[in-house]
């Protein structure tokens, strides 16, 4: 499976949000400096979770970006899912009748079938909360401080 840039600037986009919006909205600015991800191109990303509802934005000088769903209820898979269309349709549809599809389609149709459903699976069952869990470990890690 390949994931787009767009894809992964959404994910830690979100990721950022559930870290850092409990108090208050975040702004798009902070995200993109935190996260390394060009404004222009994140600003679109948040406008299309906006869209479908993963996310709100609020105006004005204390405006900014929130979550809309708890972490613990948003998956890798939903925010893809929003990002790149039906990612995880790929069943083998032909208008012909199953004895005049291609002989690829009649032999290798259902292993990919089921690849894509294990690709689902697998990232329907990671949280966005798992991952801001898994962040602050790293984070932890890298912020060690030595004392002598």
């Amino acid at each position: 499976m390949k994931v787009s840039r767009r894809s992964t600037y959404g994910i830690m986009a979100v990721i950022d949000l559930a870290m850092n919006a409990k108090e208050a909205p975040v702004q798009a600015r902070a995200i993109a400096r935190r996260q390394a991800i060009p404004i222009k191109f994140l600003e679109q990303v948040l406008h299309a979770m906006k869209r479908a509802g993963i996310i709100d934005s609020l105006r004005g000088a204390q405006g900014g970006y929130r979550l809309l769903r708890e972490p613990s209820t948003l998956s890798v898979a939903d925010v893809l899912e929003v990002l790149e269309g039906p990612v995880f349709h790929r069943v083998i549809h032909d208008s012909r009748s199953a004895g005049h599809q291609p002989k690829q389609d009649q032999l290798l149709g259902h292993v990919w079938n089921q690849v894509a459903q294990a690709e689902h699976d697998v990232l329907q069952k990671i949280t966005i909360d798992e991952l801001v869990d898994r962040q602050r470990e790293i984070d932890d890690r890298h912020n060690l401080m030595y004392h002598i």
